[in-house]
């Protein structure tokens, strides 16, 4: 299939994290067909990795089957292709399946292709894939870095922030305990918590993402909760340390996901790139040395004009050949 519409297809294939399973099969098909050993890595009920191989890998292309919601089609115009996935990550997995198609069809060997489920949440798809390895050297993983490779990447730390309270009527708050009062005080402490700086990665960012709690405007409400997100630029100990000063006795706390900086190797005549954002590659450390490159733009993702440009597919197709070369000619 050609490359701008193999990229519609997939793009219209909806796999928000969790419900992935009709888009992996289609994925697992369409290499079959191109002549690939394939096979499905379970990652829980209904839900499966994607792993296929020319030879023994040396080498491997990699990427993520979900996307975040909410799930809209794809269209497309003279200069870009529109829709849900479109830069995260469908059309990286397009131009993925291109390269791995056209590497076999000039004699390339011993490289595979490998997609994952669950990167949007808590990467437990690569976390499973880590427990199987197959002996790569190299892994190239795809993320939109408009087509650089990147030298690092922040860590995330991801936490939830619960406060308990006691329900009363509102018009008497005293014979009650207002969880929310207590949540909004300590996320303001949480606020003015200072946060260190990398002069190779730069500030270490918080989000608030979500904030839930309450029963109605007339009752005390009893539960309140915070989801945070802290992108780190180095060990996230310190960071984890002062959360918990903040938070003892006043919050329960859950640690959801801590994800560390990664810094990854400078290959001579590509094009380099530092990120901000977090990417499966920490949880794949046992499938080689991890680099990062991919066409898109982080500032198109996760929003409501998502869309990449079809030359940056069609550079990213060469760009991922090129990648499998120079790397399998390093022994």
């Amino acid at each position: 299939m050609e490359l701008f519409e193999l990229t519609k297809s997939l793009v219209n294939m909806a796999s928000v994290t969790g419900h992935e399973k009709a888009c992996g099969e289609f994925v697992k098909g369409y290499l079959q067909q191109l002549g690939f050993q394939t096979e499905l890595m379970p990652v829980g009920r209904d839900r499966s990795n994607v792993f296929a191989t020319c030879g023994k890998p040396d080498v491997v292309l990699s990427t993520h089957l979900d996307t975040v919601p909410p799930f809209f089609p794809a269209h497309d115009d003279a200069e870009n292709i529109y829709g849900r996935g479109s830069c995260d990550a469908k059309g990286i997995l397009a131009a993925q399946l291109t390269a791995g198609d056209r590497l076999k069809k000039e004699g390339v060997q011993d490289f595979a292709l490998l997609f994952l489920v669950g990167e949007e949440t808590v990467s437990d798809g690569a976390r499973e894939a880590n427990l199987h390895p197959r002996g790569s050297r190299y892994i190239i993983n795809g993320e939109p870095t408009d087509n650089k490779l990147v030298l690092g990447c922040k860590g995330n730390l991801r936490i939830d922030i619960r406060a308990r309270g006691k329900m009363a009527h509102s018009a008497y708050p005293q014979l009650g305990v207002n969880a929310i009062d207590k949540l909004l005080d300590v996320l303001a402490d949480l606020r003015k918590m200072p946060l260190p700086a990398s002069p190779v990665l730069g500030p270490s960012t918080m989000n608030i993402g979500v904030i839930s709690g309450g029963r109605a405007a007339n009752v005390v409400p009893d539960e309140a909760v915070a989801q945070i997100l802290i992108r780190t630029v180095e060990d996230s100990g310190t960071i984890r340390r002062k959360i918990v000063q903040i938070t003892a006795g006043r919050c329960d706390l859950d640690l959801v996901r801590d994800t560390p900086v990664l810094m990854m190797e400078k290959l001579d005549g590509y094009d380099t790139d530092i990120v901000a954002f977090t990417t499966d590659l920490p949880a794949l450390s046992n499938w080689g040395r991890p680099l990062l490159l991919g066409p898109g733009s982080i500032t198109m993702a996760h929003t409501e004009r998502e869309c990449v440009r079809k030359a940056d597919l069609v550079a990213a197709a060469d760009l991922y050949c090129r990648l499998v070369r120079d790397l399998k000619k390093r022994g």
